[in-house]
């Protein structure tokens, strides 16, 4: 029998996994014990708070729902999210930057026409006007690309978070025309807080962070070939955005929305 120590534990636990027949779960399980059980060590984790963050991903997964994943939410604002993103869509060619889904992402949004009007209700926002084209990286233009758009209203709300709005309020789903144009009609974006009802919320406030997101649209475009790109376009000159709460920003994704009029457009990366 393995003498017990704080040394030996950690091999101990890893050596149990030498029956897994799945080499990538082994793999990740044992970088997640090597470095949870550093974690322990480097900061003598207390007992009780071992149980507090034991309460916290509890409280974690009881307020998910099919509305709202606080655990999306959480991985964003420890910025997780945007560390996998980074590792996986690299775009050393100079096509569009993605950045985080975020946890409000509805699927089944409306087929919409080129140049539909994705407010299904009457708000006092500034009416906008979003065109460009997708294209691949020669600048050769994608037809039929299909283009996912959602956002919050003016009040900072998204549809699911708010009953006063109706369903798929702000969001739709645009085919790019022959020309890899497309064109809709919204209204320009706000900056909104993240949830703060709930534990990550809780653990900002804790930390000291404020929660918010700059203004941005939400885009999800894909087409056969290509990598399916989820990405923002931001606001320029929104106040937070340097302090993202969920680290999302990338200066070649804010854009200027004046006259309300904004324009961009998306370049895919091949598969190829």
């Amino acid at each position: 029998m393995t003498r017990f120590s704080e040394d030996s534990l950690t091999e101990m636990v890893i050596s149990r996994m030498a029956g897994c027949d799945n080499a990538r779960l082994q793999e990740i399980l044992t970088a997640c014990v090597r470095h949870l059980h550093a974690l322990v060590r480097e900061v003598k984790l207390t007992e009780p708070e071992w149980f507090q963050a034991i309460q916290f991903l509890t409280a974690t997964g009881q307020k998910c729902d099919d509305k709202r994943q606080e655990f999306i939410l959480l991985s964003d604002t420890l910025g997780v999210s945007m560390m996998v993103d980074a590792i996986n869509h690299q775009k050393p060619g100079g096509e569009t930057e993605s950045t985080v889904m975020g946890p409000f992402y509805v699927a089944g949004a409306p087929d919409l026409p080129m140049g539909a009007d994705i407010a299904r209700k009457a708000d006092a926002g500034v009416p906008t006007l979003v065109s460009g084209r997708v294209v691949d990286g020669e600048g050769r233009p994608i037809g039929d690309a299909v283009m996912d758009v959602w956002q919050t209203a003016p009040n900072g709300l998204y549809d699911v978070q708010d009953p006063s709005q109706p369903a798929f309020n702000l969001r739709g789903r645009f085919r790019t025309g022959i020309d890899g144009s497309y064109s809709f009609h919204t209204l320009k974006p706000v900056s909104y807080p993240v949830p703060t009802d709930g534990p990550v919320g809780r653990m900002l406030l804790a930390l000291g962070r404020h929660p918010y997101r700059p203004a941005h649209l939400h885009f999800m475009v894909s087409a056969p070939g290509f990598e399916t790109l989820t990405t923002h376009l931001f606001v320029t000159g929104d106040p937070y955005l340097d302090s993202d709460a969920v680290f999302g920003v990338k200066e070649s994704l804010v854009i200027d929305f004046e006259h309300g009029l904004a324009r961009f457009d998306f370049v895919l990366k091949s598969l190829q």
